[in-house]
């Protein structure tokens, strides 16, 4: 089974420009990586789609806007 990184999914978001509901960004990250991968980051690992969203919600790695939320590269962890 694939293992992707978090921030894969960060870049995937600020290349898209979109703005995201939870819902809508895990239906994007499923369409983009495919339903059976899980994601990874720098603190853990083996999570679905929803529970990677949650947890970069947690993080405060989203920005809120009027519509949802999006992100920036300066949200991203350079370790």
């Amino acid at each position: 089974m694939a293992s992707v990184h978090g921030h894969e999914v960060l870049n995937m978001m600020i290349a898209s420009g979109e703005h995201y509901s939870n819902e809508s960004l895990a239906a994007a990250i499923i369409a983009r990586f495919g339903a059976d991968t899980r994601f990874h980051t720098c603190s853990a690992e083996g999570m679905t789609a929803m529970e990677l969203v949650a947890f970069l919600a947690a993080k405060g790695k989203f920005i809120p806007v009027e519509d949802g939320f999006s992100t920036h590269e300066s949200k991203i962890c350079n370790h």
